[in-house]
């Protein structure tokens, strides 16, 4: 039997806009702009479905927007369980050229999550939670008690700098709910809470090697393969957790997920966001 991986966290749509320099105030900026699906529980269950039976739990908006990226995340074979209410959110993602993002964030519905549907828990091996889902609404409060009650093994993604320095009880939550993994970019990881025990903490930096702070005390480093002419990295964390993820709840050894991990961030550096379009 596969694993079973839930995610949970939003599910939005992403503008993302492909500027052809820096913004100019007050004046035009040509560019490119791509409606994709995104949210980073979305991005990560997408990318996971492949290798491991995979649900999203999320809440979107009782709207056209929400029917069509349910539909379109189910589409990819994962089970979606997903409370409808209010808006969908949308996460206008402007990419510069070096491929770097800046997020200009309207999560509506995404934070309306006020309890956790039947059976969003049952046959379900391993809990991932990107910390967007734990800001201060309805959904952080609800993914709070289950990430304190979890009865199966949970990893986190700390998500950005701005949500980890929203969160002032990160510290008590990552000591209480003891997560298996933990993963960050490097920018990330200077906010955390060290040390932390009985965790894996795996810090991305880029085309940079990957570091693997291990629970057993241990640092180690596994180098991604040379990419060229990276154009986005919108998704591309949420593709290496899911990678990381799959090949852990496989059974696989470490070098064996920073491998799997690496080449699917590498898959969504090329395109617009991480998801295909949705119009």
């Amino acid at each position: 039997m596969r694993p079973r991986l839930l995610v949970v966290g939003d599910l939005v749509e992403d503008v993302v806009v492909w500027l052809s320099g820096p913004v100019r105030q007050g004046t035009d900026t040509p560019s490119v702009t791509t409606r994709s699906r995104g949210g980073s529980a979305a991005n990560v269950a997408v990318a996971a479905a492949p290798y491991v039976t995979t649900r999203l739990l999320c809440s979107v908006g009782d709207d056209p927007g929400g029917d069509l990226l349910v539909e379109q995340v189910r589409r990819t074979g994962v089970e979606v369980l997903a409370a409808r209410t209010g808006r969908t959110g949308t996460i206008v993602v402007l990419v510069a050229p070096d491929g770097e993002r800046s997020f200009l964030t309207d999560r509506g519905a995404a934070g309306e999550l006020d309890a956790l549907p039947a059976g969003a828990l049952g046959e379900v091996d391993h809990v991932h939670l990107p910390l967007y889902g734990l800001d201060r609404d309805r959904t952080g409060a609800t993914l709070r008690n289950l990430l304190l009650s979890s009865p199966v093994s949970v990893s986190l993604d700390a998500s950005s700098t701005a949500v980890l320095e929203r969160l002032d009880d990160l510290d008590s939550l990552v000591s209480r709910s003891r997560p298996t993994v933990l993963f960050a970019n490097a920018q990330e990881a200077r906010l955390l809470p060290w040390p932390m025990l009985e965790t894996d903490v795996v810090v991305k930096d880029g085309a940079r090697a990957t570091t693997v702070h291990g629970a057993d005390g241990g640092v180690r480093t596994y180098r991604p393969q040379p990419v060229d002419g990276v154009r986005d990295t919108t998704g591309a964390g949420d593709a290496f957790a899911a990678g990381w993820l799959s090949a852990r709840l496989a059974g696989l050894g470490e070098e064996q997920c920073a491998d799997r991990a690496h080449a699917l961030a590498v898959a969504v550096l090329q395109h617009p966001g991480a998801g295909q379009g949705v119009t």
